[in-house]
């Protein structure tokens, strides 16, 4: 979930629907409720049917929770709607690739489908790291769709983290700045 961006585009095959590209413009915009937070900007919608039945946004750092991530909030939400963990026919639509904590919770939860936007070169679960969704080991067997809209959703990280970059840039050069400042005042009382 906060692994690198992977630069190469991960091309949507044509299973992909205008449906899949709604839902994940949602999601995105999930995303920027994250990073209006300062969470990392990952959304999440469970749909069933073509309701949402639960979504959910990065919460790690404000909750103080390594398990909050948008998958697992969006998870929880849709399991307290629909009174069942089991989220039997659901379809997953993230704006990043799942993490292996939020690949297990999607097995588990027996989520149909996932669609995500973004490649995830460091901690991806489908196929960029490891293969955990569709490993045929388990006992649930999801099916994915990944690139969907990946260029808008790998922007909307990559433009997340080089914002932050720039922020701390931008205080490092201003505590140097007082530093000397201080440092010629106190020089000049001498």
């Amino acid at each position: 979930m906060t692994g690198t961006v992977m630069n190469e585009i991960t091309p949507a095959t044509p299973d992909h629907t205008d449906k899949d590209e709604h839902w994940i413009r949602h999601a995105m915009q999930l995303a920027s409720r994250a990073e209006a937070c300062g969470e990392v900007p990952v959304g999440a919608v469970v749909v069933l049917g073509d309701e949402i039945i639960g979504e959910g946004w990065n919460l790690s750092i404000s909750s103080h929770d390594a398990c909050a991530h948008a998958e697992v909030m969006a998870l929880r939400a849709a399991g307290a709607k629909v009174g069942n963990y089991r989220l039997i026919g659901a379809t997953l639509y993230v704006t990043l690739e799942p993490c292996c904590m939020c690949a297990g919770a999607i097995i588990h939860s027996r989520v149909a489908r996932v669609v995500y936007g973004a490649a995830d070169a460091k901690t991806g679960a489908d196929a960029s790291v490891f293969a955990l969704l569709q490993d045929g080991r388990h006992n649930h067997k999801v099916e994915v769709q990944g690139g969907v809209l990946a260029a808008v959703c790998a922007a909307q990280i990559s433009g997340f983290f080089q914002r932050r970059r720039a922020e701390k840039k931008a205080l490092r050069a201003c505590l140097v700045a007082s530093a000397a400042e201080g440092a010629d005042a106190s020089t000049a009382k001498e």
